[in-house]
């Protein structure tokens, strides 16, 4: 398994902790008292933050607090008909990688997956254990078990097209892991997608697409984006049903308030995703 998959799996663990105990504080914490919580010296534990994500474990707290998610909003907001007209799209520049997407048909999804043969395999990412499935034409599945467990991550993705055949292979994976994760040496190729879904979570999902890597936007903007400006609530289930995580980033989407809503993998993984972009768009 390359190096920087388990190093990033590492320092995700580290973050996690590091966040519960920010969570807990009444006031920022010190770098001492950080590293003394976790059983290293000051200069380690900055090193691991600082290669994790560009920036100093102080700097970073500032992406972990509740107020990130409204200043972001603030700073941040993307309106996704500007980003659609300037190119930001399912065959363009997509935040932090090349991607290019293709859909399942309405008939081939109501079907359940029926002929369709997924594999599937674990990998390490900067945010936990991840279960990546894809077809031959490209990734369908990213699911995240550092908060419910491995065997839930599995039945989740499976769960979604019963009719599948599933096979492991993570070998075959492995280049669009690689890819998906940002891993050193990966390629440059353009990393496909293959979205399953109905045809109106799909709709939900290409908006999803155009939202900028360090950017986010609201489960309103995105019932405008897609023409159904009053189904804020099916939107917001829409972006929850999503299957690829991360690559599709349904972590972007907040509530109007500056809440962060929900993630189906844990709000953790969304809060450390959310200022590991954040921090390199600043870095």
């Amino acid at each position: 398994m390359p190096e920087d998959f388990a190093e990033g799996g590492y320092h995700f663990h580290v973050m996690r902790r590091a966040i519960e105990l920010i969570d807990a504080a009444q006031d920022p914490l010190t770098l001492e008292s950080l590293a003394a919580d976790m059983d290293m010296s000051p200069a380690h534990f900055q090193r691991l933050f600082s290669r994790w994500v560009g920036v100093s474990p102080k700097r970073y707290q500032q992406y972990l607090t509740l107020g990130h998610a409204k200043a972001l909003l603030r700073e941040r907001f993307t309106t996704l008909e500007a980003a659609h007209s300037t190119g930001l799209s399912g065959g363009g520049r997509l935040h932090d990688l090349f991607l290019r997407w293709e859909a399942m048909s309405p008939g081939e999804f109501a079907r359940g997956g029926v002929g369709l043969t997924i594999y599937w395999g674990w990998y390490d990412s900067p945010f936990g254990p991840a279960l990546v499935m894809g077809t031959d034409k490209g990734i369908c599945g990213i699911a995240f078990s550092s908060e419910f467990g491995e065997d839930v991550a599995m039945a989740d993705l499976r769960g979604r097209w019963p009719g599948a055949t599933f096979i492991e292979d993570a070998e075959r994976l492995r280049p669009w892991a690689l890819a998906a994760f940002g891993a050193n040496g990966a390629s440059s190729d353009p990393t496909p997608l293959y979205l399953i879904g109905a045809p109106f979570q799909i709709k939900v999902w290409e908006a999803l697409l155009r939202i900028p890597s360090g950017h986010v936007t609201t489960y309103s903007e995105i019932a405008q984006a897609v023409g159904h400006p009053k189904a804020v609530r099916a939107v917001g289930t829409a972006v929850g049903r999503n299957p690829i995580s991360l690559l599709i980033p349904c972590h972007r989407a907040l509530r109007k308030s500056g809440g962060l809503g929900g993630y189906h993998w844990g709000l953790p993984v969304k809060r450390a995703i959310l200022a590991y972009e954040g921090a390199r768009a600043d870095a």
